[in-house]
């Protein structure tokens, strides 16, 4: 077979070139010039199964229910969708240090033991030595992993080839190579490359595959976006380096749902399982404080329980600050909008800053009654009950709009003694199914939300 060649192609415009070069003769653009593998004469495409490639029907496809493993991490497995599948490609990312390498290799660690699953743990960054410290530390079963200290994927393959694992961890994506590129490890064309090869062999051996990647300054994934798109899950570490809690969440996941969350908390033994995040995630003060309301949020399938926090002082400045954290910023100016014009509180004079307790994330719209809540609660100094829940999106006409699992959320914060809501009229629940131990005050405009939680 005739060995594969690299090329070089512009990333702005797709013109071919012999050769690197800074700029792009073609379109003119500056270091956009990535190398890639030309594929060699006579090539034919291979499919998964690692035959000729074949059209077929969606009824000749014979349907495979596909069989979950658990990992031995509960909270991992709820973020895969209910444990590992065989021939699933999943991409970690998340700051350095945040407990990526120590999550894989407790999992990997329990998956071998208690699954009985062979495993192959292959590190790029550290040393079989520093490899072996980490498990001590972690108390893991160093005896039933299998460790190698490689970046180049074709030996990785080789080995790989040899020892059939079924759970295989590449650390990281960034620091492997081919031999048939030039560039160095970490390029656009070497992350590529490296990750085309690692899938297809994970696609045609059911190998069950985690691949630790980088992210940038900005939080996305260092590497070519492609990358994200070759991977069937996409999980993401969040979470303060100040604080012992981490979060994973699935961005991308093609055998569960996204958003999916993950609560653990870091220890010296390694990362422990939170059975109750909502528990973490709330002051719970000794008395009623103005601008704190508690919200349900849902993530994935998980209602959970957080505290929105907001203060409202006087600014002296002419553009008045707005500070926002877990939540959007855009957002906030605009609700601020809505109170003045449908509720007839202006805050044009005043700085707001709102923050999400425990550092969690909230991108659904469910936090836009609570924020408002919360800035009507610390302007007025006047404090909400602490048996009081609220969600509900807010539309720029006033309106109380309904949010998705509204029963769920209920039922969540009926469980940790909550005893009055304010909802959106289309989350009320019926009279038939109340809510047992709960008022829950139905609202269809901002100014009834106000009045019922004054």
């Amino acid at each position: 077979m005739a060995k594969s060649r690299s090329v070089f192609y512009c990333t702005e415009c797709g013109a071919r070139l012999g050769k690197w070069a800074g700029q792009c003769p073609e379109c003119g653009g500056w270091n956009c010039i990535v190398e890639e593998v030309a594929p060699a004469q006579g090539h034919r495409a291979v499919g998964y199964a690692g035959g000729p490639a074949e059209v077929r029907t969606l009824a000749e496809v014979e349907h495979v229910a596909e069989v979950r493993t658990p990992t031995g991490i509960v909270e991992l497995d709820r973020v895969l969708g209910g444990g590992m599948v065989a021939g699933s490609v999943v991409l970690i990312g998340g700051d350095p240090g945040i407990g990526k390498s120590t999550l894989l290799l407790q999992a990997v660690a329990r998956a071998t033991g208690g699954a009985g699953l062979s495993s192959l743990y292959v590190s790029g960054e550290e040393s079989l030595q520093q490899i072996s410290l980490r498990a001590h530390r972690l108390g893991v079963q160093q005896s039933s992993i299998r460790l190698l200290a490689e970046t180049q994927v074709e030996r990785m393959l080789a080995v790989a080839e040899r020892d059939r694992p079924r759970v295989m961890v590449v650390d990281s994506i960034q620091t492997v190579f081919t031999e048939l590129l030039a560039s160095a490890p970490g390029s656009v064309g070497q992350v590529r490359e490296s990750a085309a090869r690692l899938v297809r062999y994970a696609k045609q051996t059911g190998t069950i595959l985690f691949l630790i990647g980088h992210v940038t300054k900005e939080g996305t994934l260092a590497g070519p976006r492609v990358l994200e798109h070759m991977v069937d899950s996409v999980l993401y570490f969040e979470g303060d380096s100040g604080s012992q809690y981490r979060v994973v969440r699935a961005i991308k996941n093609r055998y569960g749902a996204v958003n999916e969350l993950g609560v653990f908390a870091m220890t010296d033994t390694g990362l422990r399982e939170v059975s109750n995040p909502s528990a973490i995630f709330l002051s719970r003060h000794a008395e009623d404080v103005p601008g704190s309301v508690v919200m349900v949020t849902r993530e994935g399938s998980r209602p959970l329980l957080v505290e929105v926090q907001a203060l409202v002082d006087e600014s002296r400045l002419a553009n008045p600050r707005r500070v926002v954290l877990g939540l959007e910023q855009n957002r906030l100016a605009m609700l601020l909008a809505v109170l003045h014009r449908h509720g007839g509180v202006a805050t044009y004079d005043q700085d707001v800053f709102v923050n999400v307790v425990g550092g969690v994330r909230v991108a659904e719209t469910g936090a836009d009654l609570p924020v408002l809540l919360a800035v009507m609660s610390s302007l007025r100094n006047r404090p909400l009950s602490k048996h009081l829940i609220v969600f509900g999106e807010v539309g720029l006409a006033g309106e109380i709009r309904p949010v998705p699992g509204g029963p769920e959320r209920l039922q969540e914060a009926a469980k940790h003694g909550f005893t009055r809501a304010v909802v959106a009229k289309g989350n009320a629940p019926s009279a038939k199914r109340p809510i047992e131990g709960m008022e829950v005050i139905a609202v269809e405009r901002l100014g009834e939300a106000l009045e019922a939680s004054g």
